[in-house]
């Protein structure tokens, strides 16, 4: 029997072939995903490696003793025989001013010591190594995106923002400094970096020279962390490798749905062929194949099929994941391109899914192989799906169960359990067993489906067109098993944009609920501005409105707390809390408003008093409401006038300015940036700015997982093109005939391209819908007050796109059935 299935196998190598592409897809996603975090965690290795060789010795911060690294310890360990060389190094916040006289970035650039000789740990790119307190350094990458190089003057502010300035001696690649290469970093030499920052401690002491781990820790006592360079740097490396254990998390996430959807192809491939093969295995079974041979075969070659297409996979995957890295370093300088790291691991578990998945499979059509009666090979082949389906009483009964049950749990996590993360797993789980209750019931769905999505080809492509929906609605099963994996890609893809379309209308609305202004003024670092842009803004004829936020750490009833106020007039007006209990009007002399994290905590309640802890002493202050904690406020608020008296004149952290209606966008800012133009560290936002910010980062996410999300759609059009490719196989003598009967070449291509079309939008229709119902579910429970928004030219697109991809899927086996000789077809039996 294992002979006679692989002379099968060797006599129809193309039979399989679409089958071991879908298995090299899915196992190539799989592998791809590893060689590319192994890669990149042999690259951060080696470099870490390279960066601590010039370490012998480290010092650093032990968070359970609690000893900071001084200027004393420093002094001891130099002391230590055999020490040739010891340098603190000290960071913290200075802002680098641009050319265009704003700080850079979102965030304050890192100041950091750059010590010279053996211990310099960084890359020089360009210039040298600051050597007194007027020269600095600047990351590389900052420096080209600003303008700088070496021999220009920088404006730098310290840690209380006030300018400095320094001659620019070098460009250095802080790459291995992951804080250094997300916020970016200017160096100074150890001295000014103590000055600049305000820290008055170390963060690390590097070591040079024979001193050993243990002569270092036995001078300093046990306080400390003390690691030799290779610790160091594996240490490092650790640190940097964490992004790519949530890389290689969330891309098996993508590769499992992938495998899914191949083990779909899978299935339907193999029910396909057993039913083709009825008279074959009947036939085995007359000459005295037993059931549990005809089984065994079935199953032999779907083990081959998933190890052929599973090493193919695994080469595939050495592709995808080194192309992957090189696509990375381009977007980002600090990876490094190394060679594809393949690890034994990679190779067990790509061979071991794939071939399992693929056996899984094939476990039904292999059952179904074992019910042939022998006395069939001697009937007249029977197409199969010529026979009526019937969903049948238990499968009915399971497909309404689930589906009331998935219908039930959406509703209950989206309309009636608190908005938030656990809301969200709920409708997730409740989508997963929706669509159970899909793949279940969808036979019975495919001949009303393929009326409506035949409709308009069945009108439009005459007699192909009608015999191409006839034939999609023929056996449902095997319809129903080809679109539902198309069902799945498209389903997500839909669920995406859905909620981040719902995510851009929630924010707008948002901002525009809470902050109805057009700019906002704060500080990189998030310290106050100074008092007096508000009265220059408040001078400007041309603006209407200046709302100062601000806000203080005191005391409420013994516990912390922070406290916050906002121009009087702005409430109700510019500004708006969402209440939970209570109202803004109620906010009098002598009372508070408090967050609803305060409910948790006993005697915060409404009616009740806190005693807050003031310049004047403890000052009893009446709860009139609770608000829904928001983006822009929490803690408790207080009135204007009862801020100042309690805590003094605070200087805003936040300035929000609202400009006449009749200036355009242009002119408003140009008026707010003059007005801040003497303060570098204030940073303007438009609320224009701030909408397109999130829209550009939704839009991200949802690129790549469309990206990610594309290789299932394409696998399901590869299971689209495999049922055609069988389909055209099996019904060779109907296509001669219909050629005999006067269809033309041209026409017969044309029925099999509108058939593949009809199936493709069966399965993107049934996506788009799951898709559209469950992202609102999803939005719903997302957030109070979200909401939804359909992107109806985003999910036309999707419909569109399936549609075109079943022509394309539709090509090859048309061409096949068209090439067949018409006289040879009608003998074929």
């Amino acid at each position: 029997m294992l002979r006679t299935t692989l002379a099968g196998l060797r006599a129809h190598k193309l039979r399989l072939l679409l089958t071991a592409v879908a298995i090299t897809l899915g196992v190539g996603f799989i592998s791809g995903t590893f060689v590319l975090t192994d890669t990149m965690n042999k690259g951060i290795a080696k470099t870490f490696a390279r960066s601590a060789d010039k370490v012998d010795v480290a010092v650093l911060y032990n968070e359970k003793a609690g000893k900071e690294l001084s200027a004393p310890l420093l002094q001891k360990i130099r002391s230590v025989p055999g020490v040739t060389e010891a340098q603190g190094l000290v960071r913290g916040e200075t802002a680098l001013v641009g050319k265009d006289g704003r700080t850079v970035g979102d965030f304050a650039t890192i100041g950091m010591s750059v010590p010279s000789g053996r211990l310099l740990r960084y890359d020089v790119d360009k210039g040298r190594p600051p050597s007194n307190g007027g020269e600095t350094v600047i990351d590389s990458k900052v420096a080209k995106r600003e303008g700088f190089t070496v021999g220009d003057t920088a404006t730098v502010l310290d840690s209380e923002e006030r300018p400095h300035k320094f001659r620019v001696v070098g460009l250095v690649d802080f790459g291995i400094d992951q804080e250094a290469s997300v916020f970016g970093a200017v160096g100074f030499d150890p001295v000014t970096t103590v000055w600049m920052t305000g820290q008055k401690n170390y963060h690390e002491i590097d070591i040079a020279g024979t001193a050993s781990q243990a002569a270092v820790k036995a001078a300093i006592g046990p306080s400390y962390r003390v690691l030799t360079g290779p610790e160091l740097g594996a240490m490092l490396a650790k640190q940097a490798g964490a992004d790519t254990e949530l890389i290689r998390a969330g891309l098996l996430i993508f590769a499992l749905v992938a495998m899914l959807v191949s083990a779909l192809v899978i299935y339907n491939t193999f029910a396909i062929l057993v039913a083709q093969r009825m008279r074959e295995m009947a036939l085995l079974r007359c000459v005295g194949a037993t059931r549990r041979q005809v089984f065994g075969g079935v199953l032999t070659e779907s083990a081959v099929v998933g190890l052929t297409g599973s090493l193919l996979g695994i080469a595939a995957g050495v592709g995808l994941g080194q192309g992957a890295l090189v696509l990375i370093s381009r977007l980002n300088s600090n990876v490094a391109i190394t060679g594809p790291s393949l690890a034994v691991r990679t190779i067990l578990i790509g061979l071991g899914v794939g071939v399992v998945v693929t056996v899984l499979s094939a476990l039904l059509p292999a059952r179904a192989a074992t019910r042939v009666a022998p006395v069939a090979a001697l009937r007249a082949g029977l197409e199969p799906g010529g026979r009526r389906f019937r969903l049948g009483v238990w499968r009915t009964a399971l497909a309404v169960l689930l589906a009331s049950g998935g219908l039930a749990i959406g509703v209950f996590g989206a309309l009636v359990m608190e908005k938030g993360q656990v809301a969200m797993f709920v409708v997730a789980f409740s989508g997963c067993v929706f669509f159970l209750a899909v793949v279940a019931g969808m036979p019975a769905l495919i001949r009303p489906m393929g009326r409506l999505a035949g409709a308009i080809p069945a009108r439009l492509g005459g007699v192909p067109g009608r015999l191409a929906v006839a034939n999609a609605q023929r056996a449902p099963r095997r319809t129903a098993t080809t679109t539902i994996a198309l069902t799945v890609g498209v389903g997500l893809m839909s669920l995406f944009a859905v909620i981040a379309a719902s995510s851009k209308a929630t924010a707008a609305h948002k901002l525009d609920e809470q902050f109805p202004a057009q700019f906002r003024i704060a500080t990189q670092s998030g310290k106050d501005l100074p008092p007096a842009l508000g009265d220059d803004l408040r001078g400007r004829p041309q603006v209407e409105k200046v709302v100062e936020v601000r806000d203080h750490a005191g005391t409420a009833n013994g516990r912390e707390d922070a406290f916050m106020t906002v121009t009087a007039s702005a409430w109700g007006s510019t500004v708006k809390v969402d209440m939970k209990t209570g109202s803004m009007s109620d906010l009098k002399p002598g009372t508070a408003i408090v967050d609803e994290t305060a409910a948790s905590i006993p005697g915060w309640e409404v009616g009740k008093s806190l005693r807050i802890k003031t310049r004047q002493g403890t000052v009893p202050v009446e709860i009139v409401g609770m608000y829904k904690l928001g983006e822009h406020f929490s803690g408790v608020i207080l009135p204007e006038a009862d801020f100042i008296r309690y805590f003094g004149k605070v200087a805003p952290g936040e300035i929000y300015v609202k400009t006449s209606d009749a200036l355009s966008p242009d002119e408003a800012r140009k008026i707010v940036d003059e007005a801040v133009r003497p303060y570098p560290a204030a940073k303007v936002t438009s609320t224009a700015d701030f909408e397109e910010q999130v829209k550009r980062a939704i839009d991200m996410v949802l690129l790549v997982f469309g990206g990610l999300l594309g290789l299932a759609i394409i696998i399901a059009l590869f299971g689209i093109a495999n049922t055609l490719t069988l389909s055209v196989v099996e019904r060779t003598r109907e296509s001669a005939l219909l050629r005999a009967l006067g269809l033309t070449k041209r026409q017969l291509r044309r029925m099999l391209s509108i058939e593949a079309v009809v199936m493709a939008m069966i399965g993107a229709l049934t996506g788009v819908v799951l898709g559209g119902v469950f992202g609102w579910a999803a939005t719903s429970a997302m957030i109070e007050g979200s909401v939804f928004a359909l992107p109806y030219l985003q999910i036309a697109g999707f419909v569109l796109l399936a549609g075109l991809a079943g022509t394309l899927a539709a090509v090859l086996p048309a061409r096949r059935a068209a090439k067949t000789s018409i006289v040879e077809s009608l003998a074929h039996d």
